[in-house]
């Protein structure tokens, strides 16, 4: 499998940043004091300024204790990990035993019954989802019939300008009943994405155009899209494509025999 070819999201949005909220008690004090007194304005710190004396204390226990910082921190940081593990694993069994739960509203083709879900998260602009996408297509061809493909949307924002205008675009598609043929569109025509693209797309598809832009533009595109990204976010996906067929996680630019192969081993 070429999990290598997977578009990942940018360092900057994937960093996972402290929430010193959780932190100890004692020790959000004693950086509360640090910080406040350190770097507040002094007119901001008015009658509440904290005495040289406290900074000081509070200052040489942590250069005597520095680490007890970086083990609350750590000790923090695992709690995050074992939530996103359990969430994740809460998330896939569910695709396993109540698949519709997570379909939702999201474009659905191939068999109706939907014993083998297959999900893909994908981005528009996202090269190596252009390229699964051509596997897809083989793979419905032969087991359509079988296989409910469902698409959820995972635009790269940090890195794919485009990725989110062209999901807004073939969501309002969707809304006329032309989601696949749109879809299919954008990734033929990756190079191209933009507005004059999707006004073209739409017109040969004859979609009533008033109705697509104001689809597009609207809070109910971006909150299905959003609601995407917070089950890409329950399953801790980082990057596209990425695939689950009842259960079984692919990534990158799967080959059609990974497909086949995961598909023998699910039914």
């Amino acid at each position: 499998m070429a999990e290598n070819r997977v578009w990942k999201k940018s360092p900057a949005n994937v960093m996972r940043l402290v929430n010193f909220k959780h932190l100890p008690g004692l020790l959000l004090m004693m950086l509360g004091i640090v910080l406040s007194s350190r770097w507040l304005p002094v007119a901001q710190a008015g009658a509440s300024e904290i005495s040289p004396q406290l900074r000081e204390q509070v200052l040489q226990i942590i250069r005597e204790n520095p680490e007890v910082i970086l083990e609350a921190v750590q000790a923090y940081q695992r709690q995050q990990r074992e939530q996103e593990q359990k969430a994740r694993q809460s998330a896939l069994q569910q695709l396993k035993t109540k698949p519709q739960a997570l379909i939702g509203a999201s474009p659905v083709k191939g068999a109706k019954d939907g014993k083998i879900v297959l999900i893909e998260f994908s981005d528009f602009q996202c090269p190596f989802c252009a390229q699964a996408n051509s596997t897809l297509k083989q793979f419905m061809e032969k087991h359509g019939n079988t296989v409910a493909l469902v698409y959820k949307h995972l635009p790269l924002t940090s890195i794919h300008p485009e990725a989110l205008p062209a999901a807004k675009a073939a969501w309002a598609a969707g809304q006329q009943g032309k989601f696949w043929e749109f879809h299919e569109a954008l990734f033929t025509n990756q190079k191209q994405l933009g507005n004059s693209l999707y006004t073209q797309i739409a017109q040969s598809l004859k979609l009533d155009l008033q109705k697509f832009d104001r689809d597009r533009n609207s809070p109910a595109a971006a909150a299905a899209i959003q609601q995407d990204l917070e089950l890409a976010d329950a399953l801790g996906i980082d990057g596209t494509p990425f695939f689950i067929m009842n259960g079984e996680v692919l990534t990158g630019a799967v080959s059609l025999a990974d497909l086949e192969a995961t598909m023998t081993k699910v039914k």
